[in-house]
């Protein structure tokens, strides 16, 4: 066991429900598990913060309060959403660091004793920047993450790769104090 987990960013689309492509509030379903995991996790005390790009509200297909409150019903402690589109060039959108940033500092965290649940290179990106622990899992983009985006991991030591967000959440339980 090395260091006491403090709080796990999760990714949405892909990781703990959709698919590759977004899904607007509505439309979104959990994975089977999704929801107690999250539980789980909460019931030990670990914060569980969203950290999701969401594009879709700068073109109006959706509102941030639709997905604070879609993600709030999910059990999140807190809500942490890039709203901008990628050509916007934002601080805050994956794989920037600002929505770990904000995180962070709002919730007195230290970002090394953080864990970062993606399935997209991005999110593993964004994680190294902030020296955060990085786990990958396979669902959603997290195939074509590593079969088409492996040149941007080269120099990313990913802790683990995970088949989905169950084992990703029981790995971290065998390899961290929670």
């Amino acid at each position: 066991m090395s260091k006491h987990i403090e709080a796990v960013f999760l990714d949405r689309d892909g990781t703990i429900g959709g698919s590759d492509s977004i899904h607007y509030p509505g439309d979104f379903h959990l994975f089977t598990h999704a929801q107690e995991l999250i539980w789980k996790l909460k019931n030990d005390r670990i914060k569980i913060l969203s950290f999701t790009n969401q594009p879709g509200i700068s073109e109006g297909k959706a509102t941030k309060q639709d997905f604070i409150d879609e993600l709030i019903t999910f059990g999140f402690d807190d809500i942490y959403i890039c709203p901008h589109d990628q050509s916007e060039g934002c601080a805050c959108r994956k794989p920037e660091i600002g929505m770990l940033i904000e995180g962070a500092e709002k919730h007195h965290l230290h970002l090394e004793k953080c864990v970062v649940i993606g399935d997209r290179w991005s999110d593993m990106v964004a994680a190294s920047k902030a020296n955060c622990i990085k786990i990958l899992v396979k669902t959603g983009a997290g195939i074509s993450t590593l079969n088409e985006h492996y040149d941007k991991l080269e120099e990313i030591n990913i802790e683990y790769v995970a088949e989905n967000l169950e084992e990703a959440i029981n790995w971290l339980y065998s390899h961290y104090e929670m």
